[in-house]
């Protein structure tokens, strides 16, 4: 045993854990900065009143990288055999990052490079597979251990399931006073509503799953990480609710200041498999010293 901790010792990480906080961190002030600074619509060229493609191409910068970089930490969780929530945990919520950081490419192309309007894309194909990895990983790490709530915390589940519900029931409704939207064509019109309705269940039911973690695990040797997790599902239910209400006019344009909410989250699930490493590699240390003692 004194060899295999002498030898973990030695393996040390390239980027400490301290390091990707603070990464994180900076990295989604300078993503709120950015949507304060610049969000505002300019006269073009032709006199249109619209953001700069310059703009929403850096938005889509910002949220490509907080997803890309939560998918790799995801991914090293899921390659450490001593992780302390499983290791089938990471990989699913790592596949499902990598699936969010694919949908989010194929997104901003259709917008910027083919300048249509993505209601329905190539990237909802990645965003639906990231809905359900991150749900399934969720409800994995809820289902492996023994979760014994206070009556006085399943209220809170219970109350926030009931808001978030009535909320996107209120968002799915058609805008008063906004002008009537063209049906769309063909099979878009078909799958459009059903994309819809699929996201907003799946906001719902991760607000769900994210709150009943947060208590579960709360004052755990790895709550600090699945806080972040649930930071992380509720900054999604922010960013999608909020697009869900935006477009619901017309001519709505992607990179509103809400939409950060989408950045924060990318940060929150990369912090929350730092922490939950490093509890890991903690843990380790300490049971291998008790044992070596």
């Amino acid at each position: 045993m004194s060899n295999v901790y002498n030898s973990y010792q030695r393996k040390k990480p390239l980027v400490s854990t301290k390091e990707i906080i603070f990464f994180s961190i900076a990295w989604g002030v300078l993503a709120l900065l950015y949507f304060l600074l610049f969000s505002a619509r300019v006269p073009g060229a032709d006199g249109v009143v619209k953001r700069p493609e310059w703009y929403v191409l850096g938005t889509n910068i910002f949220e490509a990288t907080a997803y890309l970089v939560a998918s790799i930490l995801c991914i090293i969780n899921w390659r450490s055999p001593k992780i302390v929530s499983g290791r089938s945990v990471w990989l699913l919520i790592g596949m499902g990052m990598v699936a969010y950081f694919l949908g989010g490419i194929f997104f901003g192309y259709t917008e910027i490079v083919l300048k249509a309007e993505p209601i329905v894309s190539v990237g909802d194909i990645f965003f639906v597979i990231s809905y359900i990895f991150v749900g399934t990983g969720s409800i994995l790490a809820f289902t492996s251990r023994r979760v014994n709530l206070e009556i006085w915390q399943w209220l809170i589940v219970l109350a926030l399931a009931v808001f978030g519900s009535a909320l996107a029931w209120v968002l799915s409704t058609p805008a008063e006073g906004a002008e009537a939207a063209q049906p769309l064509p063909g099979l878009v019109g078909t799958v459009a509503p059903i994309l819809s309705w699929f996201y907003i269940i799946s906001d719902v039911l991760l607000l769900i799953i994210a709150t009943t973690l947060l208590l579960a695990f709360w004052g755990g040797r790895v709550s600090l990480s699945w806080r972040m997790i649930a930071a992380a599902s509720f900054s999604l239910y922010i960013a999608d609710m909020w697009f869900k209400y935006a477009s619901r006019y017309p001519n709505y344009e992607s990179g509103d200041i809400l939409e950060v909410f989408w950045v924060f989250s990318g940060v929150l699930f990369g912090m929350g498999a730092a922490l939950e490493y490093d509890a890991s590699l903690n843990r380790l240390r300490r049971s291998t010293g008790r044992k070596r003692a």
